[in-house]
């Protein structure tokens, strides 16, 4: 007589469903009625089942169908039962797909249904763990570059059993790898954005800007292709003066492209115009229907631009095009806006370091002038002094001494043409301020300054000079006269109170010398004691300065003065 066949029956013994077990009982099947998961997976273990009944009855449906595994395979997960070998026992249809595998997967080794996959953690044994401590336990798998899993396991325990050691483990796996991936890429433009700004004190120091900036553009290249998966990139730096956007990256567009002249404007400039005029990054699915679109890369049917923004200020535009339409998402515009912050961030700080050499540069410059102005002014004077003695004379020392004048004033030239050569561009082409702000009015203009006081002499060559003029000063009236005499001047400003005459005295005798040479008087806080300012109003006095001097002023009165200059030359030239 051979052994009855097992029938499962899955749901709840109870009077409902007493009378349907009985029907399906006789000699020659079992019918048996498993309390848990466990208990079924032992029974089919033990072999010669013929059938799985699962109760129809309303209030009994779904954990029945629960029970059975039906439900299971509209998880959007895989689920898998294993037993004590970790091999699979059962799993939904989830499983398959998450290993690229077609056939069943009952009987093969978890792991090796995954390719031997890297175990990340935190628990590197997961399912050990859940076997001796009967609780869940979780870790993750890692299968190729691009492909991550999180797996939980809990063992199958009969009820009421704590010292039982399971039999099966059911696991759930979750595939993760577009999370992951997308944390390593926000981890990656993070550390990208470090790597760009990051200058060493040797590079700084031995690196020219024209070197650093093309450092720059290189590893913005690199990360854009390697870490943002891009190969065609423009990147157009704002020019604040003209409002134009220059090329500073242009890698796959088409040479037109990249030779075409572009404004910061919402129309008629493109993509690229408009992202700079708003602010606001733009995404084109396809560019043979979009307005905006302007030819860039060869064949590009879809683009992504989006600003270089610093604190609310565009610097500029970062633009990537596919050949494919609708190549990119949200999530690539994401990841273009933020690694675009980074760029503007590392542009920023190049432009800092250019500033710093800026400010260097014209601080040594000044520096250095200041050191010299008095002793060029001395041999100046001197020279002057010998010059009017030796006149008629002594022709050879005369010449020598006009050859003196003439290196003299040229040193104060080259210094000033060494800073300007070594102060550079910078790479935004942003006005930037500097120590040395060039008058074109006043540039080259000649003026004679008088004044026993050494600190007003040291003051009118620093302002005058960062505005252009050559500036030459005298301490008291008889050495102005010397100096007039001896050299052209466009304009003298002179203290009202000299060691050996006063104000009004050195206006009339300059005037003697050079009748339509303009004359600017000084004082501090009005002081005028012996009234020259009035009496040389009466011979002609246009201008009187306050010291100290407010740079403003002084601009306005020289300007004044070398603009009557100009008039009278040009009067008795006619």
């Amino acid at each position: 007589m051979t052994n009855p066949q097992k029938i499962l029956f899955c749901g709840p013994a109870d009077d409902q469903t007493s009378e349907l077990r009985e029907q399906f009982s006789s000699d020659n099947y079992l019918v048996v009625t498993p309390e848990n998961l466990a208990e079924g997976i032992a029974e089919f273990d033990q072999g010669n089942v013929s059938a799985l009944i699962v109760p129809a009855s309303p209030g009994v449906l779904p954990l029945a169908l629960i029970q059975s595994g039906s439900l299971l395979e509209f998880l959007p997960h895989a689920v898998v039962v294993l037993d004590a070998d970790l091999r699979i026992v059962w799993s939904n249809h989830q499983l398959a797909t998450l290993c690229g595998q077609e056939t069943s997967l009952v009987g093969s080794s978890f792991y090796d249904a995954f390719g031997a996959p890297e175990i990340l953690g935190p628990d590197f044994s997961p399912f050990h763990s859940a076997f001796s401590t009967r609780k869940i336990a979780k870790s993750g798998l890692r299968v190729g570059d691009k492909s991550y899993y999180d797996v939980e396991v809990m063992p199958v325990l009969t009820s009421g059993d704590e010292t039982q050691v399971p039999a099966y483990l059911v696991a759930s796996v979750r595939d993760i790898s577009d999370e992951v991936l997308q944390r390593q890429k926000l981890n990656a433009i993070y550390q990208a954005g470090l790597e760009l700004g990051d200058l060493s004190p040797e590079e700084i120091f031995e690196m020219t800007i024209e070197d650093r900036i093309e450092l720059l553009k290189a590893k913005i290249l690199h990360y854009t292709q390697d870490l943002l998966e891009f190969e065609t990139v423009e990147i157009r730096i704002l020019d604040k003066a003209t409002n134009r956007l220059d090329v500073l990256l242009a890698v796959g567009m088409e040479q037109v492209a990249a030779d075409r002249t572009l404004y910061a404007e919402p129309e008629g400039n493109g993509v690229t115009g408009f992202v700079a005029a708003t602010g606001k990054s733009y995404l084109c699915e396809d560019t043979a229907h979009d307005p905006l679109y302007m030819t860039g890369a060869p064949d590009a049917h879809s683009s992504l631009t989006v600003p270089l923004n610093l604190h609310d200020e565009v610097l500029g535009t970062f633009n990537v095009e596919s050949p494919h339409a609708g190549a990119f998402d949200e999530n690539d515009l994401h990841f273009l806006e933020l690694f675009s912050r980074e760029v503007a961030i590392a542009l920023n700080t190049l432009e800092l370091l250019v500033v710093e050499k800026l400010t260097t540069a014209s601080a040594s410059t000044e520096l250095i002038m200041r050191g010299v102005v008095d002793p060029v002014d001395e041999i100046l004077n001197d020279t002057a002094w010998i010059l009017e003695r030796y006149i008629g004379h002594e022709p050879n020392v005369c010449e020598r001494l006009q050859r003196i004048l003439k290196d003299t004033r040229h040193i104060k030239q080259l210094i000033q043409q060494v800073g300007d050569k070594i102060a550079p561009q910078t790479p935004h082409h942003h006005k930037v301020p500097t120590m040395r702000q060039v008058n074109p009015k006043l540039l080259n203009k000649r003026i004679l300054v008088v004044d026993s006081d050494a600190s007003v002499r040291r003051a009118a060559h620093e302002l005058l000079g960062r505005l252009g003029c050559e500036v030459e000063t005298a301490h008291d009236g008889e050495e102005a006269f010397l100096m007039v005499r001896s050299f052209h001047y466009d304009v003298v400003i002179a203290d009202i109170r000299l060691p050996d005459m006063n104000g009004y005295e050195c206006f009339a005798q300059i005037r003697e010398i050079h009748e339509h040479l303009p004359v600017i008087l000084m004082t501090g806080f009005g002081y005028d004691p012996t009234h020259s300012i009035v009496k040389a109003r009466q011979l002609g006095l246009k201008c009187v300065l306050y010291k100290p001097f407010r740079l403003d002023q002084l601009v306005t009165g020289v300007e004044k003065a070398v603009s009557i200059s100009e008039d009278m030359t040009s009067e008795t030239s006619n």
